[in-house]
C-alpha cells in the first residue's frame, strides 16, 4: 500500500512538472502596436493657419474607417476651427514628416500648432466633440466622462 502512494505521489509530481515546463515553452501573446501621435504641427503645412484651432484627419482613401472619421470631424468646423483631411495618396509627405503609420488619425492642434489631443482608429462622434470642448475650454468637460472607453 505505501509503495502505491508512494509510486503515485512521483507520478503526479512528474505530472506537474511536465506541465510546468510545457506551458513556460508556449508563446508569450503578440504585442499589439501602438502608433504615435504627432506633438507638434508646423501650422504653414496645413490650409488655414490662422485659425485658433486645427483638427487634422490623416486619412488613405482605401480606408473605410477614415472617411466616418473625417465626415464626423468636418461637423467641427467653424470660425475658429479648420479642419483639414489629409490623403495618404495626395500628400504622403505630410504622412511622412508627421510619422503617421496608422490611419484614421485625428489630432487637434492650437494656433501654435501644438497637438493637445488626438486619436487613432475608429472614434465616436461625441468622444471627438469633447476633445474639441476640452482643448478650447479646459474642465468644460466633466471628469466623468473621460472615464469611459474610447474605441
Amino acid at each position: 500500500m505505501m509503495t502505491r502512494l508512494a509510486l503515485l505521489s512521483v507520478c503526479i509530481a512528474f505530472a506537474f512538472c511536465v506541465a510546468f515546463i510545457l506551458r513556460r515553452r508556449q508563446p508569450d501573446a503578440p504585442t499589439q502596436a501602438s502608433f504615435d501621435i504627432p506633438t507638434q504641427l508646423d501650422r504653414s503645412d496645413f490650409d488655414s493657419s490662422e485659425t485658433p484651432w486645427l483638427v487634422v484627419i490623416f486619412t488613405s482613401a482605401t480606408c473605410g474607417t477614415c472617411t466616418d472619421v473625417a465626415t464626423k470631424a468636418v461637423v467641427l468646423s467653424s470660425h475658429d476651427v479648420a479642419v483639414q483631411q489629409v490623403d495618404f495618396i495626395q500628400q504622403p509627405e505630410l504622412h511622412k514628416k508627421y510619422k503617421i503609420e496608422a490611419v484614421p488619425t485625428l489630432v487637434m492642434a492650437n494656433h501654435d500648432g501644438i497637438v493637445l489631443k488626438g486619436f487613432v482608429g475608429p472614434m465616436k462622434a461625441q468622444d471627438m466633440w469633447a476633445a474639441m470642448a476640452e482643448c478650447r475650454d479646459p474642465g468644460s468637460v466633466p471628469e466623468s466622462c473621460n472615464q469611459h472607453d474610447h474605441p
